[in-house]
C-alpha cells in the first residue's frame, strides 16, 4: 500500500502521502458532480441510516462509470461460521509497530471496541518479518526481547472477547524500507538478495553481478532513498517463484494456524513500471514469451540479448507489461484458491490503489479484474486525501468497478485530515453505497494530534460516525 504514514510511523519520520499517479487528474476533473449529487442526498441518507435503511437509500445514487462485469463472490453465506457478521464493516488498519507488547495489543483493541470499530486489519507481516508464529521469517526486532509473545494470537483472543472481527494484514512484495539492511540473516533481504526486484536504472549494472555482493543490496536500498517518493522500499520480484511459493505458504500458514476472520493483501503490487528489470525476471519473461511470438522474430529478439539484456522487454512492451500484471495475478489467484480450499469463510480483501485503471498500468495490480474473476472478495481503495471531490470520485468509481456495494469497502486516510473531514468522507462512501469503512490508521487518526486532556481522535471519529 502506498501509505506513507505507516513506512514513516515504523522510523520515526513524517512526511505526507504522495498523488497516486498523474492519471487521477482526469478523474477528480469529473468528480465535482459526484461529490455535489452525494452531498445534496447526505441528509435524506442519514435519516434512512437512522431508520436501517441506509443500503436501500445509497442504492438511489447511480454510479459514476459502467462496470465491468463481475461475478458474485465465491464465499457465500452457507460458507460462514456462526460469527456475527456485519450490517457495515468498520474496520481500522493496525500497523506491526502498535503490537510491541501485550499492554499495548490490550489498549489498541479495548479503543478499538470502544470506538465503534467492528473489524481490525492486524499488519502480521510488514517489512519481511512475523508478528505470528512462523517459520519461515523472523520476528521484526523490535520483538526480539519478547521471545514468548504471539501479538497475533492476543489479538484474536482479546478482539472476539469483544465481538471484533480480526484480519491478517501482509504486506506482500515490500519486504524492507530504504534504511540499513535487517540484522537477522535469515531475513529474505539477507538470504535472498536475488529474490529482489531491480529497477530499470540498474538492471543492466547487476545483470552478471552477484546478488550477494554486499553492494547488491546497498545499491538497492541508497536508490529506494534516492526515489523516496515513489519507492517505498525494497520489493520482492513478483516473477520469482521462489517470492510466488514462500507468499503463498505464509497465508496458509496464517490461515490454517489462526481463527482469523479474514485476510488482507497489502503492497500486492510492483513498486512501479520501472521494476523488475532483474536477472531472474528478464529470464522468466524470455522464456514466457516464446509460444507467444513468430519464431523467427523470437531468434531475432534472443540473440539481441546477448548485447542488451533489455532487447526483448523493449520490442515487447505490451507484453512484457502484460507479463508483470499476470505474475501479480498469478499471486492472487494462487493464494484465493489455497486459502478458500481450507478456510472457505475467510473473507479475502486487498488494500488497493484507488484508481483501478491507474492501478493496473502502472503498478499491474488488476483489482478490478481480481474482482470480476471472483479471486478477490473485497477491494478497499486507499483513497487517502484532504480533497473531497477527489475521495468521492475514487469511491463512486471503485464502486461502478465492483459491481456489488458489499466488495467495496472505503479505505478513509484519517491521518491525513482533521476529524471533521474524516466523518464527512466517511458519510460520503455511506451516501456512495458500500459495504464498509477503513479508517487509516490506529496510530494516528488524525492530521493534528490533539490538545493535552482532550478526547483521542480515535474516539472523536467514532462518536461521530458510528453512534
Amino acid at each position: 500500500m502506498t501509505r506513507r504514514a505507516e513506512r514513516r510511523f515504523n522510523a520515526g519520520v513524517d512526511i505526507a502521502n504522495p498523488i497516486y499517479d498523474m492519471e487521477t487528474a482526469d478523474l477528480k476533473a469529473g468528480a465535482s458532480s459526484t461529490t455535489t449529487r452525494i452531498a445534496r442526498r447526505l441528509p435524506a441518507l442519514r435519516r434512512a441510516a437512522g431508520a436501517g435503511l441506509l443500503m436501500v437509500a445509497a442504492l438511489l445514487i447511480s454510479c459514476a462509470s459502467d462496470p465491468p462485469a463481475v461475478r458474485p463472490s465465491a464465499t457465500s453465506e452457507a460458507q460462514r461460521t456462526s460469527r456475527p457478521q456485519f450490517e457495515e464493516v468498520r474496520a481500522l488498519w493496525v500497523v506491526s509497530a502498535s503490537l510491541a507488547s501485550p499492554d499495548a495489543v490490550r489498549a489498541l483493541v479495548g479503543q478499538a471496541a470502544a470506538s465503534g470499530f467492528n473489524t481490525l486489519f492486524v499488519q502480521v507481516r510488514g517489512r519481511g518479518d512475523a508478528l505470528y508464529r512462523s517459520l519461515l521469517e523472523p520476528r521484526p526486532e523490535f520483538l526480539r526481547d519478547q521471545p514468548g509473545f504471539d501479538p497475533l494470537q492476543l489479538v484474536i483472543e482479546e478482539a472476539h472477547a469483544r465481538g471484533l472481527a480480526v484480519h491478517a494484514w501482509v504486506n506482500a512484495y515490500l519486504v524492507w524500507g530504504p534504511a540499513d539492511p535487517p540484522r537477522d540473516p535469515s531475513h529474505l533481504v539477507n538470504a535472498h538478495p536475488d529474490w529482489l526486484a531491480v529497477p530499470r536504472a540498474l538492471g543492466r549494472q547487476f545483470y552478471d553481478r552477484n546478488p550477494h555482493d554486499p553492494q547488491y543490496v546497498q545499491r538497492l536500498i541508497d536508490y529506494a532513498a534516492a526515489n523516496v517518493e515513489v519507492v517505498e522500499g525494497l520489493y520482492a520480484s513478483p516473477s520469482h517463484p521462489d517470492v510466488q511459493e514462500r507468499l503463498q505458504r505464509v497465508w496458509v500458514d496464517l490461515a490454517t494456524g489462526y481463527d482469523l476472520d479474514g485476510i488482507h493483501h497489502d503492497f500486492i503490487r510492483f513498486a512501479t513500471s520501472a521494476f523488475d528489470y532483474s536477472r531472474s525476471s528478464l529470464e522468466q519473461f524470455q522464456a514466457w514469451v516464446r509460444p507467444l511470438v513468430d519464431a523467427a522474430r523470437y531468434d531475432e529478439l534472443a540473440a539481441a540479448v546477448r548485447d542488451d539484456p533489455y532487447a526483448m522487454a523493449d520490442a515487447l512492451p505490451e507484453l512484457w507489461d502484460r507479463f508483470r500484471r499476470d505474475n501479480v495475478t498469478y499471486l492472487v489467484r494462487s493464494v484465493y484458491r489455497e486459502v478458500k480450499a481450507r478456510r472457505p469463510h475467510l473473507v479475502v480483501s486487498a488494500a488497493v490503489l484507488p484508481d483501478w485503471r491507474s492501478a493496473a498500468r502502472w503498478q499491474f495490480q488488476d483489482w478490478s479484474s481480481w474482482l470480476a474473476d471472483g479471486i478477490l472478495d473485497v477491494a478497499v481503495p486507499m483513497a487517502y486525501t484532504g480533497d473531497d471531490e477527489l475521495f468521492g470520485g475514487w469511491i463512486d468509481a471503485a464502486r461502478a468497478a465492483a459491481g456489488a456495494p458489499g466488495r467495496v469497502w472505503a479505505g478513509v486516510g484519517a491521518y491525513r485530515n482533521p476529524v471533521q473531514r474524516t466523518v464527512r468522507q466517511i458519510d460520503l462512501a455511506r451516501a456512495i453505497g458500500v459495504g464498509g469503512i477503513a479508517v487509516f490508521a490506529y496510530h494516528r487518526a488524525s492530521a493534528t494530534p490533539p490538545p493535552a486532556g482532550t478526547t483521542p481522535p480515535l474516539e472523536r471519529i467514532g462518536e461521530a460516525a458510528f453512534r
